[in-house]
């Protein structure tokens, strides 16, 4: 069962809890339940991480790869979106592929993503779908290699 990171980045942990006309109701924990579903579902073993300290998400990565037991990786940057060029670097240093993911649509609020320029892809604006999409879209880039 290949085993898939996910990252939840600067201020995931007030979902649920302000800009509920953006994000929604949900709590963080609850993202976590769904997200721990679709992975069962589509036969990961999943591992999630939060934090609000940029070096913490910088040290998962590494780490991640220094184990050499991650086959895949998705992030919410949230408030890593823009301005965090070691983030970005960390996730380019990888071997695995890595998947930025937003449940709203960046866009809309005139945001453009710097991670994505180090990721393999991005799914934005299908709320917490899109944790299901990214991983449905990792089983096939991993089948490839």
């Amino acid at each position: 069962m290949p085993k898939l990171l996910v990252i939840h980045g600067a201020g995931m942990n007030m979902r649920g809890k302000s800009q509920i006309e953006v994000f929604g109701k949900m709590l963080l924990p609850e993202y976590d339940e769904h997200i721990r579903r679709y992975a069962k579902e589509l036969g990961y073993d999943v591992e999630i991480f939060h934090s609000n300290i940029e070096g913490e998400v910088i040290n998962k990565f590494y780490a991640a790869f220094d184990a050499g037991d991650i086959a895949a990786a998705i992030i919410n940057p949230a408030g890593y979106t823009t301005g965090y060029p070691a983030l970005v670097a960390a996730i380019a240093q990888v071997k695995f592929p890595v998947i930025e993911l937003h449940i709203s649509n960046p866009a809309r609020r005139g945001r453009d993503s710097e991670v994505a320029r180090a990721t393999r892809g991005v799914v934005t604006g299908f709320g917490l779908f899109g944790y299901y999409l990214a991983m449905r879209g990792l089983q096939d880039i991993l089948a490839a290699h």
